[in-house]
């Protein structure tokens, strides 16, 4: 546990490597050290560039909320 606690930043990234990381304590296996796998893909920016345009009056204010103004 000692030798865990003074490497974990080698042994989080060997866990994300895939490797089966094992912490025991008194020679005893205690936990298993797995990665996250994300939960959404990450996100690719810009792949709609040039598909979208925006009208001249895109910033213009809409009659419906003329009351509010």
């Amino acid at each position: 546990m000692l030798d865990a606690k003074t490497r974990l930043s080698e042994i989080v990234a060997a866990a994300e490597r895939g490797e089966e990381v094992v912490i025991a304590r008194d020679g005893t296996p205690a936990v298993r050290l797995v990665p996250v796998e994300p939960r959404y893909s990450p996100v690719a920016l810009g792949v709609l560039q040039g598909l979208i345009t925006l009208g001249e009056d895109f910033d213009a204010p809409l009659d419906d909320f003329a009351p509010y103004r």
